[in-house]
């Protein structure tokens, strides 16, 4: 998707190349002025999984401190493209911006956590994807009551794929999906680890759960979209969301508790 379009890409290059080589604050400027429409695009995006108690104005603010805090750290030798990079730190920072407010209420959060744990422990005994069913009798509550929990938590659950895998680092479940560069080897070691996880993981989801994480994560489709495209409802795309990103989620758990063992 063109997100934003310059004069020339001459002109952008050059712009990159002043800011790179000798820090022209006015051509930050104009590299931030650019991108901005990146900033709205990944907005918007977010917002429609949260609740409307949320400051579209906030989620904006912390989006540009994403763009800029991009424009800081790219590396223009690097492969990946600067929109590929940039998204994934606007979509950090506002994440880091929505945890610093703790917007999600306390019993929220336990609901999730409880889900959380229910995937993780049926499916490490019962090593495959395990029902609506199983995790409701296991919860001790009726299919439809899990499917209210599931709405209850989808907000949520779009900012549990962002959260450190270890307390004390910064890197998160997401960032297993990008590749990067010059890592130290026995960090190397732990992402192919990781990764494997997740693919497996990845396995165990349902066919529309794996659908709908990869309209969102991959092509980059909103839930109302997909919604469309699966012809089901936008709470229904909401509940597969959470369902898919609590069933990750409980798999990786597990895996950062073995990483911590070593």
């Amino acid at each position: 998707m063109d997100i934003s379009a310059p004069a020339t890409s001459a002109d952008l290059d050059s712009l990159w190349k002043q800011w790179k080589q000798t820090k022209d604050m006015s051509a930050r400027n104009r590299l931030i002025e650019h991108y901005l429409g990146l900033v709205e695009y990944v907005t918007s995006r977010m917002a429609i999984g949260l609740p409307r108690t949320v400051s579209k104005d906030d989620l904006t603010s912390y989006g540009i401190m994403g763009l800029i805090d991009a424009l800081d750290k790219f590396e223009l030798e690097r492969s990946l493209q600067f929109e590929t990079y940039a998204s994934w730190r606007i979509r950090g920072s506002i994440i880091d911006g929505l945890r610093q407010t703790d917007w999600v209420p306390r019993s929220v959060r336990e609901k999730a956590r409880k889900i959380e744990e229910a995937y993780q422990k049926l499916e490490q005994e019962n090593l495959r994807s395990v029902s609506d069913k199983e995790i409701s009798e296991y919860l001790q509550i009726s299919e439809d009551q899990f499917q209210q929990m599931l709405q209850e938590v989808s907000g949520a659950a779009i900012c549990s794929l962002e959260e450190p895998l270890r307390e004390e680092e910064t890197e998160n479940r997401l960032s297993l999906l990008v590749d990067e560069k010059g890592k130290h080897p026995e960090d190397s070691v732990k992402d192919l680890y990781l990764k494997d996880i997740l693919a497996k993981a990845l396995d165990r989801l349902t066919e529309k759960e794996r659908t709908v994480i990869s309209l969102f994560y991959y092509e980059d489709l909103s839930l109302s979209e997909i919604a469309e495209v699966m012809s089901l409802s936008p709470s229904r795309i909401s509940q597969l969301h959470s369902k898919a990103i609590l069933r990750l989620r409980g798999n990786l758990s597990r895996a950062k508790e073995q990483l911590m063992q070593h």
